[in-house]
Parts: structure tokens; sequence; C-alpha cells
């Protein structure tokens, strides 16, 4: 049975990971015939967002923490993540991607990424295994790869920066799924569009179903 990373950034769309896109990314990776060990970094977030108005609230939480609330307390630090012992990894998206994992939502082309998550990126790629990335989580993988091809759906704004970082942007709709050949990176925009949630199970079992096809 094929063993997949699962890399949270906290748990809510707007300062941590996507909830339905974890979420439908668990379930894919189980009802396609594989399983799941999800990760986090131990570190604080960004800062705190109160879901109900999106006001900032003064605050601090953990990102494993929040991310073991996802993960039903089955996770583990980033730290302890070896690509030996997994077939891929895969980032669901939520704004933490760009805020907990790397500084994108507020740095742009020149954000900086966690050492653990750019650890855990490079060496999955060295050992020639796929990464699965969505929503905006396929910003931070321009950033620590380059020159990759990816897709976060039809922002030009954000494509735009995305390409600063020498990536190439391929714009897709609902469902579609972007590959790059060379370092085996699979993308998909989930809500990066205006999406239904039915609309963000296609991307994430179409990025499952690719990454266990060439896992």
């Amino acid at each position: 049975m094929k063993k997949i990373a699962v890399v949270l950034a906290g748990c809510g769309v707007y300062d941590g990971a996507e909830i339905h896109e974890s979420t439908l990314t668990m379930l894919a990776i189980a009802q396609q015939g594989a399983e799941y060990q999800c990760f986090a970094p131990d570190v604080n977030q960004a800062h705190v967002v109160n879901h109900l108005n999106g006001e900032e609230m003064d605050e601090k939480r953990n990102v494993l923490v929040e991310a073991a609330r996802i993960a039903r307390g089955n996770i583990k630090p980033l730290t302890e993540y070896k690509a030996a012992d997994y077939d891929a990894i895969v980032f669901p998206g939520g704004f933490g991607a760009a805020k907990n994992l790397c500084t994108f939502a507020f740095d742009g082309p020149d954000c900086t990424v966690n050492k653990d998550v750019e650890e855990a990126i490079r060496s999955t790629v060295v050992a020639e295994k796929p990464v699965g990335a969505l929503c905006i989580s396929p910003a931070l993988i321009a950033k620590v790869l380059g020159d990759v091809k990816v897709t976060i759906g039809q922002d030009q704004g954000t494509a735009d920066v995305i390409e600063m970082l020498g990536a190439s942007h391929v714009k897709t709709t609902h469902g579609e799924i972007v590959v790059d050949e060379k370092y085996k990176v699979i993308t998909s925009p989930c809500y990066m569009l205006d999406a239904t949630i039915g609309q963000i199970a296609d991307g994430a079992n179409n990025v499952v179903a690719k990454v266990l096809e060439i896992a």
C-alpha cells in the first residue's frame, strides 16, 4: 500500500490549512487504496483570524497543534518527515500555506520558506517522488523549485508573481491538473477559483490519482 505524506498549515482557510481541501485530499488517498500520514511544522502561526468576521485576533496559536484538529490528533512534526518512508507528499491549500509554510501572502516573490517545509519538498524531489499541491500551495512549490510548471487557476496577479519566481503558470478551471514532468509536481486550483465543495473533491481526487499513478 502506497503511503502519502499530507502537510497541513494549521486549521482554517484564513490562517491555516483549508479544511475541505485537506479532508478531501485524505479521503481521496484512502478511497484510491493508499494511506496517509499528516505532518505540520511546529511553529507559531503568522497570525490568528476570526473566521466568523475575518478580523485578526490578538492571540497566538501553534501550526502543529491547530493542524492536529484536522488530523484527529494523528499528526507528526514536519521535522520527522523522511522522503524514503513515503511515496509522495501533498500540500493542501488555505492561506496558511502562504502565511505559515512560507511568507508568500505577505512578501510575494521575496518570500521566505520554512526550512522544514523546504527540506521536505527538496528531499522528495531528489528522491524522484511526486509532489502534489492544491490552491495557493503551488506558489510555495514555485518558490522552492523555481523552473516548475504549476497552476493556481486563473488569478492573473498571483500567476504573474509565480512567474517572477521562475515558474511557468498554466491557466486551469475546476478539477483540472497540471503536471510538471521534470519535478513530478501535480497542481490543481481548487479554492483559488470560486468553487463548490464538489469541485474541490474533483481537484483533490485528480491530484491524488496522478500522484499515485507516478509514485
